[in-house]
Formats: structure tokens, C-alpha cells, sequence
């Protein structure tokens, strides 16, 4: 069974999302955003297998170098944005002086496709591309829980006016990949409630 602790991080009040198995001393870490004092707090004792990144924005991102060092831990990402973690201007952070110092870390030591399947604290993670918010962004799916980052919200969908959004593309995974998924399917995204594919599929305003 997976066990999932939301962490509502920085001026963008991100969601990171540490995640254990059988085993409550170790966890996984996705989307570790800006001002992760909580979230280091609450993994003091733990031994943290890996930090996943739906996509690399400012705001999702500005917890990896503090949590990377302190737990040893490795970094995934989707390789279309393999070198957004070592430039602010990229991951947007130089974009937005007013809610963000310039951010760079270390690159990721693992990539992330499409059909990947991760074996972590003794769960089954699946990848699915799901460009639009950004071009390397992923959603990933364990059992009926599914995180996808800022692709699809509750009632809404990802921005796709920053650097590599594109309307079109993001429609295309939410509809041709997330929408596939079982109504049950709870959806926990990178800002905002928790929501359902189900519910998603009949009310949200944004696919059609």
C-alpha cells in the first residue's frame, strides 16, 4: 500500500509528495519545491531511494540540491529537460526575480520515458509522457494513484504559455493518455486538491 504526505511548498504553494511503502523509514520524494524546510523535517530519519520530477519549473525543483546532499539520493527527470536543472533560465527561476533566487543544481542522475516502469519502496511507478505544460513533463501512475504534476488539476489544466508549452500537446496527453486511465484513478497534482480521472473526464471545462 502506498502511503502519500503532501507538503504545500514556496510562494507558488507547490505540492511535494513523500511517499512510503511497507517500510515507513523509507520513501521517495516527488517534486520537491521551494522552501522544503517541512519536508526535511519530515524525512530526518528516513532513507529517501529517490526524487522524481514531473518537470523541471522553478517552482518544483527548489528543494532538490538540499534534499539531494542530505539524503544521497538520486534525481529522474524526462531527458527533453535534462539540462534544466543546471540552468535558472530554462527552469525559469531568472524569469521570476520577484518569487525566486536563480535556482541550479547538479543534472539528474536518471531519465524518465515513456512505458518506464520504476520498482521503488516496494511499489510499481509508471511513466507517462504527457508533454504541454512543459516538453519533458510526466505523470506517473502507481496502482490508482496517479501524480501529474501541472498537466491536469482539479476543474483545470496546465498553463501553456511559458517557454516549450503547447496547447495542442497537452490536450493530446490528457485526453490520448490520462483519460484512458479508470475512473477510480485519484489524480494528485502539483498545485491544487486532489481529483479524479472520472470526475476530471466529466466536468472539467478544459477538454472537451
Amino acid at each position: 500500500m502506498l502511503n502519500i504526505r503532501n507538503f504545500n511548498l514556496g510562494p507558488l504553494q507547490t505540492n511535494a509528495y513523500l511517499l512510503t511503502g511497507a517500510d515507513p523509514a523509507k520513501g521517495i520524494i516527488i517534486d520537491p519545491g521551494m522552501n522544503p524546510a517541512p519536508l526535511v523535517r519530515a524525512i530526518q530519519d528516513m532513507e529517501i531511494e529517490a526524487i522524481l520530477l514531473t518537470h523541471a519549473h522553478f517552482d518544483h525543483i527548489g528543494g532538490v540540491d538540499e534534499i539531494r546532499k542530505l539524503k544521497n539520493c538520486p534525481v529522474y527527470l524526462h531527458a527533453q529537460e535534462s539540462d534544466w536543472l543546471t540552468n535558472p533560465k530554462l527552469n525559469g527561476s531568472l524569469l521570476w526575480p520577484s518569487v525566486s533566487p536563480p535556482i541550479t543544481t547538479d543534472p539528474a542522475e536518471f531519465d524518465l520515458d515513456e512505458g518506464q516502469k520504476l520498482e521503488l519502496i516496494g511499489q510499481t511507478f509508471r511513466v507517462f509522457h504527457t508533454p504541454g505544460h512543459s516538453p519533458g513533463s510526466v505523470s506517473l501512475l502507481c496502482e490508482n494513484d496517479l501524480f501529474s504534476g501541472d498537466v491536469l488539476f482539479r476543474l483545470s489544466v496546465g498553463r501553456t504559455d511559458l517557454p516549450g508549452g503547447r496547447e495542442r500537446d497537452l490536450l493530446d496527453s490528457i485526453k490520448g493518455k490520462l483519460f484512458k486511465l479508470g475512473d477510480d484513478v485519484t489524480v494528485y497534482p502539483g498545485h491544487g486538491p486532489r481529483t479524479s480521472i472520472g470526475f476530471e473526464r466529466s466536468n472539467n471545462p478544459y477538454v472537451s
